[in-house]
């Protein structure tokens, strides 16, 4: 399918996409220009209204429709796009119902409720939504609004790309994150009437990579529903309308796996203090990882495009960089099961600066003497140097004990 988008219709969706939306800021990450020794600025996306940059799109096509919302609109998605749609109908009175999957996250599935959307659960994914979606519209005669394959979704969110234009002056390349491919189409259409020279990048998570697949950068994806940090881009298939323009105007698309996804969450909370989704940091994850180099020259720009992430998933995340950065030290330990002996042990940690967190006890699955017991320690560190100096010295008093990752 081959429908033209220009930046005429860019243009004409701003007014739309500025009445709802707002204009997000862009800033200087000094975490990621240290780590590739570039100058790489952000867009934070992350806190736009309803935490994503899907109200650009909605409200481009809302406008688009005029009198015509009025029998109601009904939507698929994961989340971002469902907020988007609640709020967007709520601003124009309309009546809104949104099919998610079964395992969306609690956060998102709680503030579409919240804007006064019907929600119905079900599907493995947003695929299957559509297609519920879909079928409900033809049914009753509401107006489907699709997440991502709409000539006026794309150019609501190509107003990110005039955006990034207007605010970066020496713009070299930019990283967007690529789900459908509408924020990737629109951004690529804007960048390359405004700033032809930009390159652009998209970018996949590897797990579910549909995009990367069809232009033989990547694996087809595995089968069966996918588990991703970035579940705000897990879709099968690329676009009709999204994907020969990616395909035409995306210099290259590239994808990230989940560790450095989960990585890239952590370090933009832990630095630039934004709370960014697992699909909003795979940009930053490229840059980290190694799979975009950013140019010496020029400003790179990364879209966060949302932060809209479950607070255990989010939780989870910074526990494991934890124990990967050596802050957070997991421990197996046998010992004598006699009075005082944990204690003892315990004193020693205390002493060597070991902050304990967590005590079990293991008395299964675990080979151990009648008169042993096994102990699993969670123990807050200062970092990989102090870890090692925690475990010497419990060595050093004679207890055999055991980091997970030495097992």
């Amino acid at each position: 399918m081959t429908v033209s988008i220009g930046l005429e219709e860019i243009e004409a969706a701003r007014g739309a996409v500025d009445a709802v939306g707002a204009r997000t800021p862009v800033f200087e990450s000094r975490l990621l220009s240290e780590r590739t020794g570039a100058s790489v600025w952000v867009k934070a996306e992350n806190l736009q209204r309803t935490g994503s940059f899907k109200v650009r799109g909605v409200a481009s096509k809302l406008a688009s429709l005029g009198a015509g919302a009025e029998a109601g609109i009904v939507a698929a998605s994961a989340g971002n796009h469902a907020q988007a749609v609640a709020f967007g109908a709520r601003q124009a009175g309309v009546p809104c119902h949104v099919f998610m999957p079964s395992d969306a996250p609690i956060t998102k599935v709680s503030a579409t409720e919240s804007y006064g959307a019907t929600i119905e659960l079900g599907g493995e994914s947003v695929d299957d939504c559509l297609a519920m979606a879909v079928e409900r519209a033809a049914s009753t005669g509401e107006i489907f609004i699709h997440p991502f394959d709409d000539p006026a979704v794309i150019a609501g969110q190509g107003t990110v790309g005039l955006e990034l234009v207007e605010q970066i002056r020496d713009l070299s390349l930019v990283i967007v994150p690529l789900g459908g491919g509408g924020l990737a189409s629109g951004v690529a259409v804007a960048l390359r009437a405004c700033a032809p020279t930009v390159r652009i990048v998209a970018v996949q998570a590897a797990v579910c990579a549909p995009f990367a697949a069809a232009l033989g950068v990547g694996s087809p994806d595995a089968d069966g529903p996918p588990n991703s940090l970035a579940d705000g881009i897990v879709v099968k298939r690329p676009g009709a309308i999204t994907f020969p323009i990616v395909q035409s105007l995306v210099d290259d698309v590239v994808v990230v796996g989940e560790d450095d996804i989960a990585e890239a969450m952590v370090l933009l909370l832990e630095r630039a203090k934004l709370v960014v989704e697992g699909a909003g940091a795979v940009g930053a994850a490229a840059l980290l990882s190694g799979a975009v180099e950013a140019p010496a020259r020029g400003t790179t720009a990364l879209v966060l495009s949302g932060g809209n992430v479950d607070t255990n998933v989010l939780a989870n995340a910074i526990r494991r960089h934890e124990t990967n950065a050596g802050r957070r030290l997991v421990v197996l330990a046998r010992l004598s099961d006699r009075p005082g002996h944990l204690a003892r042990m315990l004193t020693v940690i205390g002493e060597a600066g070991g902050n304990l967190i967590e005590v079990d006890h293991l008395r299964e699955g675990y080979h151990l003497h009648v008169r042993e017991t096994g102990v699993q320690l969670v123990i807050e560190t200062r970092g990989r140097q102090h870890a090692r100096r925690v475990l010497d010295a419990v060595h050093d008093a004679g207890y055999d004990v055991r980091s997970v990752e030495q097992l």
